[in-house]
């Protein structure tokens, strides 16, 4: 199975299964000297983790991060980090009914088309259990960003089905078990997710990620644009429908006189553009908008076939989010940071010699 990597100078590589002993990653390129301790891993693993509340998947994971190489004395080295984390709460059994079967809107059918066999096991490794490894590397680069450049990447959910925030503030995001931006809400979407769990069926979600501080000049102007590899990252993420960059297809109803951001000396009057401006970053910040898929594992019946191509009914059981939005916040806040810290790398790279250029707004 080749493309399991992102990135050109800080290059993250994946590998494990859903339900197999282990899953991990190698982290290359990353400079050294950063200071790094296991602890570090602990935050933003529990964010992403499941069983944190009645609405995410009860599948309760250690998520305890071994550094196996890469960081000496508390510091990275340059050389690659290699990270493991071992899987403690995999209940294979769940699974076994489906072996034979295809799972509406899963990739179990695509898999065994492209590969000719498939791990059935929670889904192998097309299984969002994969994403854990992302948001423990990105721990490394979200310090990175924050230490080099000042850059904070934060992320929330800004809807579920048709339920939307009624108001925002970053300070009500991490108060509550659905990075939900409106106080007031809470009690209500949990209304809204336990009506969703009891019907048995699942329902999308809306996650916007924001980068505070991102330098102009990141980024290139042709292949490797900055919005184009943002979205490609948040596009590898499981689930993942559609992205948008700014306005995104708000953009189809804009008049250009409203689009463009107008420049003044004291700045930009609006952010339609997401902070990107053909494919490099604008100093603005760098907003991203994710759409996540209703979860397709359901206990409600739904017709497929199977591996012989006769036709079944399906009906999935184990441990599954009746919306996978969910807890992805910290998932695109990883790709996000990952892309970031790549970028970053080239371009200072390429254009590290490149001094400071007026106007700056």
């Amino acid at each position: 199975m080749s493309m399991n990597s992102i990135g050109r100078i800080l290059v993250l590589t994946t590998f494990g299964e859903s339900h197999g002993p282990a899953i991990g990653c190698v982290l290359d390129g990353c400079p050294p000297g950063i200071e790094i301790s296991p602890e570090e891993f602990r935050h933003d693993l529990d964010r992403r983790a499941t069983g944190k509340s009645r609405h995410t998947s009860q599948r309760h994971e250690e998520d305890a991060v071994e550094i196996l190489s890469g960081v000496f004395e508390g510091k990275t080295t340059g050389a690659p980090i290699a990270l493991l984390i071992r899987n403690t709460d995999a209940r294979s059994k769940d699974y076994a009914n489906i072996a034979q079967q295809f799972r509406p809107g899963h990739a179990d059918y695509t898999y065994w088309q492209k590969y000719g066999i498939r791990d059935p096991r929670g889904g192998g490794r097309s299984s969002a259990r994969e994403t854990t490894m992302r948001v423990a590397a990105a721990v490394i680069a979200k310090k990175w960003l924050l230490q080099k450049y000042g850059i904070q990447v934060r992320g929330y959910v800004a809807q579920v089905g048709d339920f939307k925030p009624k108001a925002f503030d970053w300070n009500a995001v991490e108060d509550n078990p659905f990075f939900w931006p409106c106080a007031e809400q809470v009690a209500e979407l949990e209304q809204f997710m336990d009506a969703v769990r009891k019907s048995g069926d699942s329902v999308g979600a809306r996650l916007n990620v924001v980068a505070d501080n991102v330098p102009a000049g990141w980024g290139e102007p042709i292949y490797g644009k900055l919005d184009a590899e943002l979205a490609s990252a948040m596009m590898s993420i499981n689930a993942v429908k559609g992205v948008e960059i700014g306005a995104g297809f708000e953009s189809v109803t804009q008049k250009g006189s409203e689009h463009r951001d107008l420049m003044t000396p004291e700045g930009f009057l609006g952010n339609n553009a997401g902070g990107i401006l053909g494919g490099i970053s604008s100093g603005q910040a760098v907003t991203c908008s994710v759409a996540f898929k209703p979860t397709s594992s359901l206990r409600l019946p739904g017709t497929s076939v199977d591996v012989n191509g006769s036709p079944i009914e399906v009906v999935t059981t184990g441990r599954h989010d009746p919306c996978v939005g969910l807890r992805a916040t910290p998932i695109c806040e990883a790709m996000m940071a990952l892309v970031l810290m790549d970028q970053a790398l080239r371009h200072r790279a390429q254009c590290g010699d490149v001094g400071e250029i007026s106007p700056k707004l």
